[in-house]
């Protein structure tokens, strides 16, 4: 989606080298997040609410990047279907994310329990959001529906059609994400410091925590900073593109994926199940490659969502 939005009046050349890059950074997405949804459907023990949400946002990343990588087409009805399927679930990762810090902050900030309860809401609100603003791509076909809107702001159609389906709540998304989880974080920090002098460790412990939630939110920034300053550049100086800033654009927004697998789904249940698996079944001759049983058991400790230990408390 991102190499076909923003390729219009560079050179061949330059789109070729688009295209390579949209190809091999949505690759790396789509093994990454491919990954964690073939972990949660192979170990049962990751099959809790908590974790169902990030495997939910890594079948969006991973159905997001297969349908940038299986072509560039530049007309037909098979650029329309690549173009709208990818528009859908790349809205449907970034509303995912949301649902998580959602979860997080009605756990730990309103001590409420009951999110399981919310996950039809949640699919409702997800993939329904997505097909809406994805049939309101489709009206950029025809600009009558939109010709005072765009003779207001001097926009192109298509500019702003993809501004408001994509921009807007991409950016949206990006806001509730920073203030959920810095109203996470201040609380948890706060709770930190009032139990600081009965450990030491502990406090570092929740210090590292707190660290590892507050980067969640710099992955949308990270992913699409530089596409939005490009858009930014298209509504100022149509026609006209710069060729580094629409490189970075194509190569962070494609990366979002395996950002998010990283991020989310590599957390310390995923890494524990899978070293069990290799302890069963790893020869003894190179057990001693493994981590050791104790690394293990301190990775049990952590909890990279806070909702995962509320489920275990029940």
């Amino acid at each position: 989606m991102a190499a076909a939005a923003v390729a219009g009046s560079l050179t061949a050349h330059d789109r070729r080298i688009l295209t390579a890059l949209n190809t091999g950074a949505s690759s790396l997405s789509f093994v990454g997040s491919g990954f964690i949804v073939l972990c949660y459907c192979l170990f049962k023990e990751l099959r809790k609410f908590s974790f169902k949400l990030v495997f939910f946002l890594a079948l969006s990343d991973m159905l997001c990047s297969f349908f940038s990588i299986v072509g560039d087409p530049s007309k037909g009805l098979f650029c329309s279907a690549q173009g709208y399927s990818t528009h859908f679930f790349c809205v449907a990762s970034f509303l995912w994310t949301t649902t998580i810090a959602f979860t997080l902050h009605r756990t730990v900030v309103q001590h409420k329990t009951d999110v399981e309860d919310l996950e039809a809401m949640f699919h409702l609100y997800v993939w329904g959001t997505s097909l809406v603003v994805t049939v309101v791509r489709s009206f950029g076909n025809d600009h009558r529906h939109l010709d005072k809107l765009i003779s207001y702001f001097d926009l192109h159609p298509l500019q702003a059609v993809h501004f408001i389906t994509f921009y807007a709540p991409l950016w949206g998304a990006i806001l509730y994400n920073g203030f959920t989880y810095f109203q996470v974080i201040r609380m948890l920090n706060n709770a930190t410091r009032v139990a600081v002098g009965m450990s030491d460790r502990a406090y570092q412990f929740d210090m590292k925590a707190l660290n590892r939630w507050g980067y969640y939110p710099l992955i949308l920034i990270g992913s699409w900073a530089f596409g939005t300053i490009n858009r930014i550049h298209d509504f100022i100086e149509p026609g006209h593109k710069i060729f580094w800033l629409t490189f970075l654009d194509v190569g962070t927004a494609a990366l979002m994926g395996l950002f998010n697998s990283i991020a989310y789904g590599l957390n310390s249940s995923v890494r524990r199940a899978i070293h069990e698996r290799l302890d069963l079944f790893w020869p003894d001759r190179f057990r001693k490659w493994l981590p050791s049983s104790s690394k293990v058991r301190n990775q049990q400790q952590e909890s990279e969502l806070v909702s995962l230990k509320v489920e275990d408390q029940q």
